[in-house]
């Protein structure tokens, strides 16, 4: 089939979980023979990170009503220009912006991707000014479709994991100073107060004291958590078993030294990282919450927890250290339902087949705005 001309938006300045979705996004979209473009604020991550790899990345201030209206402008001249057949938003502020725009040029297909768990408020960048919508989450999907959008005009395609080349497993054991029979619990995530990151030592805190060879690695950044983390850390006399790693760039590497992950979120759409773990060959822990019961499959890939349940959090932990076989044994299957499932919905070559059926069935369908909202309780 022929190409398609896509351009994506995002008016975030950081780089976190939405911003990855992106960028993976794009490179598997051009990887399968796409032409895309982005527009970004210029003092974005996301725009650094594009350009990099060759992108062509437009860039406009978003904020303030001046820059809206110039805003609009700019965006117009760039669709008519580009001839995009798609214009993909990723958040409320560049879908208004650029759906404004999109409406105007007459693109053919504009789509909005929600990559949040928490409750939408106003659907005006949901309903009446894209054609369609993309989720990360069948959760995200039925919570957009119980405030009324329309089910044939939003569909889920998950976030992929990359598949990475063997690393030494031993580096980060190296770095700590830790030996081969320590066991070491891994945490990867931003440093926000809903990650969950001080709930977790909380309830691993009597562990310490019963497993003399336990540690726990916390990987991620976040100035006011982080300092959080410190003083609890020091109060219960746990420097040397607690690590704080901040923000890296071998993540994969890293997890390739833990014997199971473990993140307590308090709210997430989906949860990537917990394929990013799977896909390192470790046991999952997490919070039954949000989208994360799809990117595990509870007592064969890893386990669900309860929120706050933190004795069901020990029992677990402590099943895992007491059973190498076990680890092993969920690591390998987490590993296979990624990578050997023909069914596989989180590779990148699954992330191509869902957005290209989602994009030209509506694009080949056509698009009807009046038809994206239903009615509250509709069929």
């Amino acid at each position: 089939m022929k190409p398609l001309r896509i351009i994506h938006s995002e008016a975030a300045t950081d780089f976190g979980g939405q911003e990855h979705r992106i960028f993976k996004e794009m490179m598997a979209m051009r990887d399968a023979g796409h032409y895309l473009e982005a527009v970004c604020q210029p003092h974005a991550e996301l725009t650094t990170r594009l350009r990099a790899e060759g992108f062509v990345v437009h860039t406009m201030n978003m904020d303030g009503a001046l820059n809206f209206i110039r805003g609009v402008a700019k965006m117009l001249h760039i669709l008519k220009n580009g001839r995009f057949d798609v214009l993909n938003t990723h958040s409320r502020r560049d879908t208004i912006l650029c759906a404004i725009a999109g409406r105007l040029a007459g693109t053919p297909l504009i789509v909005r991707s929600r990559h949040l768990a928490n409750r939408v408020n106003s659907l005006l960048s949901y309903t009446w000014l894209p054609h369609c919508v993309t989720t990360d989450s069948q959760f995200v999907r039925n919570q957009l479709i119980s405030r009324g959008v329309t089910p044939d005009r939003i569909e889920n395609v998950y976030t992929p994991v990359f598949k990475h080349s063997a690393l030494d497993q031993y580096s980060l054991r190296q770095e700590l100073g830790l030996t081969p029979q320590s066991i070491v619990v891994g945490c990867v995530g931003a440093l926000r107060p809903n990650k969950g990151h001080l709930e977790l030592i909380r309830a691993m805190e009597p562990l310490f004291s019963t497993h003399s060879k336990l540690h726990l690695v916390i990987v991620g950044s976040g100035n006011d958590v982080m300092r959080s983390l410190q003083e609890r850390i020091k109060s219960l006399g746990l420097e040397k078993r607690i690590h704080l790693l901040g923000q890296r760039n071998d993540v994969h590497s890293l997890m390739l030294g833990f014997d199971m992950f473990c993140l307590m979120t308090r709210l997430e759409a989906s949860g990537t990282v917990y394929l990013e773990a799977a896909s390192a060959k470790l046991p999952v822990i997490g919070t039954a919450v949000g989208g994360v019961p799809e990117m595990l499959i509870d007592g064969v890939t890893g386990f669900l927890v309860k929120l706050d349940d933190d004795q069901g959090l020990r029992d677990i932990i402590t099943t895992l250290i007491e059973n190498p076989s076990l680890r092993r044994k969920m690591g390998d299957a987490g590993y296979d339902r990624i990578w050997k499932n023909p069914e596989s919905e989180f590779t990148p070559q699954a992330l191509v087949r869902r957005t290209e059926q989602c994009y030209r069935r509506w694009l080949d369908r056509g698009v009807d705005q009046r038809k994206l909202f239903r009615k509250k309780g509709a069929a």
